[in-house]
């Protein structure tokens, strides 16, 4: 690609989101037109500002119409008019059934992501309702859709609030392609087909989904994994069980095949994904000039998530710990990708100069604080491997669990001379460097030690999620005694180091095989280990997850063990009382 002789951002640094800002730029037409569900926000934490610094990056010029108003004269859907090469379309960094609703499908009154924390800003399925406007107003333009709602979506799966199955993604809402995990190197193949005009190499590019007729799809078929149809899964829900155990293996498997699933006349073609990102490549996304800021449309409207984390750091991305009620291995992949300590050390210095920055990094983590740097030791074997989490029913022999990377890390960053603190706020897997006879090995000690010293100023925060073996090990976590252990060596640290500081657990109701009496042996212990409970939530079925697909079919899946699952508002309800007993 060949960078127009055209500035490519305004003067604030930001992407235009508007006729008068292409105009300034001196554009008449924009490359890529992104349509996004959240606010924009141009900072690394942001898919949709990831996505378009790196298109800019390549020379092309990309304007963004955040939050479009999909109930009026669709003017927002209008204004920028038609892109050079294709339409992208996410519903910003939550699935937007998620934002918009809690796990007892009541409409949330709050929006993180949008301005003043408004509500309502963006449609349920954002991402099909964005798509069918743009299919309709211009039917010859490519429609891309990416993001977590819609990679979650990119088969036949199950809608926890309808309470049907529902196809492909690309069936409902008309998109013509579909990106599923991070998008950085698909989408750059799709805009370089899209310029040389070859349009059949599409078909190769890895990581992306898309529709054919269905008596075109033999070409597609050689050596790759055919799914039970969408039709067969709405008949029979073990044949849905069936592709779930499909699908996840695959999504992590080090070399994985193309999959195809008939729907009607139509057949969707998810080809593999991209190999593991290079220390080089992800540093190259955020090496990127972020101007790490809102939009200035947005003028002295704070939107909640931006002040969450504008001073947050991510370090690395994927997780291999495999839960089965969460989304992250199957949108980002078990695999680690993690940045250079050069480029989060950079990323520190921009950091400090953001005006508003008074020495506190709110975070230096990623989907799970504590997996920087950690991988197969025998890369081989992780090549043939294809288990879901390399945490359960036990650490794998061959991970590499040394946190000396991360220490080294924390040290260099608590140095920095206008570094004040650094929070860890993401998730710490305390299963990493704990078992039930101890510390597992010296670097975890001073891992969980160094934390508690210097990265935590009152609270830690971690997930053990229930107190029920059943129900732990349905959702592929440690039993509870770990984190019995975990509090023994946090107290006893507490006491030695004469800190104050408190331990907060996490917990969930409705999961798979919890009963009401698993609830009420939850609540009988958290009392009598003198906790009263705040960090709880109900269970919430999202697509392509082993507890979403337990959940409808009431099935393990893998095993084909009959699973109790509470499915009904009132069942859900009784669970959800113990923890506010």
């Amino acid at each position: 690609m060949k960078m127009d002789e055209v500035p490519l951002c305004l003067p604030s640094g930001h992407l235009p989101t508007s006729r008068k800002e292409m105009d300034a730029l001196g554009w008449n037409q924009a490359d890529v037109i992104f349509f996004s569900g959240d606010a924009y926000i141009d900072h690394p934490a942001f898919g949709t500002a990831v996505i378009a610094r790196v298109l800019e990056n390549a020379g092309l010029k990309v304007a963004v119409v955040p939050q479009p108003n999909w109930q009026d004269d669709l003017r927002d859907f209008k204004k920028l008019g038609e892109p050079k090469l294709f339409f992208a379309v996410n519903a910003g960094v939550m699935d937007s059934m998620v934002n918009r609703y809690t796990a007892n499908k009541r409409t949330r009154s709050d929006d993180a992501y949008t301005p003043g924390g408004r509500a309502n800003a963006r449609p349920d399925r954002a991402v099909t309702v964005y798509s069918q406007i743009l299919k309709r107003l211009y039917p010859n333009i490519p429609v891309v859709i990416g993001g977590i709602e819609a990679s979650l979506r990119r088969l036949t799966h199950y809608d926890f609030w309808d309470d049907v199955l529902k196809p492909s993604i690309l069936i409902d809402s008309g998109a013509d392609y579909l990106v599923y995990g991070h998008g950085e190197k698909p989408i750059i193949a799709l805009a370089e087909c899209f310029i040389s005009g070859d349009r059949d190499a599409i078909c190769d590019i890895p990581q992306i989904a898309f529709t054919v007729p269905r008596n075109m799809s033999d070409k597609f078929g050689v050596d790759s994994i055919v799914l039970h149809s969408y039709e067969q899964c709405l008949d029979d829900k073990d044949k849905f069980g069936e592709n779930f155990r499909i699908i996840e293996t695959e999504s992590n498997a080090f070399a994985a095949k193309r999959l195809l699933e008939n729907c009607g006349d139509k057949t969707v073609i998810v080809n593999p994904p991209c190999p593991v990102q290079e220390t080089e490549e992800i540093d190259e996304i955020y090496d990127l000039p972020f101007t790490r800021l809102p939009h200035p449309r947005y003028k002295d409207k704070p939107i909640p998530a931006y002040e969450m984390i504008k001073h947050s750091i991510n370090i690395h991305r994927g997780c291999f710990g495999g839960c089965s009620f969460c989304t992250i291995s199957a949108h980002q992949g078990k695999f680690i990708a993690s940045r250079s300590e050069k480029s989060i050390l950079d990323e520190v210095d921009k950091v400090i100069n953001m005006p508003d920055f008074k020495g506190h990094i709110s975070d230096l983590g990623g989907p799970a604080a504590n997996m920087y740097r950690m991988g197969g030791k025998n890369k081989r074997a992780c090549m043939i491997c294809k288990k879901p989490s390399c945490l359960f029913p036990k650490i794998c022999a061959n991970l590499n669990i040394d946190h000396t990377p991360l220490l080294d890390l924390y040290s260099k960053v608590r140095r920095h001379p206008k570094v004040k603190r650094v929070s860890i706020g993401s998730g710490i897997r305390y299963d990493m460097f704990l078992d039930d006879k101890g510390f597992i090995d010296d670097t975890g000690k001073r891992y969980f030690e160094t934390v508690m010293e210097h990265h935590v100023s009152g609270r830690l925060k971690v997930a053990p999620e229930h107190t029920s073996g059943r129900v732990l090990n349905s959702i592929r976590k440690p039993p509870f005694s770990l984190f019995v252990k975990l509090k023994a060596e946090f107290d006893k640290l507490n006491r030695q180091k004469g800190y104050r500081k408190q331990l907060i657990p996490y917990f969930i109701s409705g999961l798979p095989h919890c009963r009401e009496e698993d609830m009420k042996q939850l609540a009988a212990i958290m009392s009598q280990m003198n906790y009263h409970l705040e960090q709880v939530q109900s269970f919430t079925p999202t697509p392509m997850t082993l507890a979403s697909t337990i959940f409808y079919t009431g099935k393990d899946p893998y095993s084909g063990e009959k699973i109790y699952v509470a499915k009904s508002k009132d069942e859900r309800k009784k669970q959800q009382k113990y923890f506010f007993n």
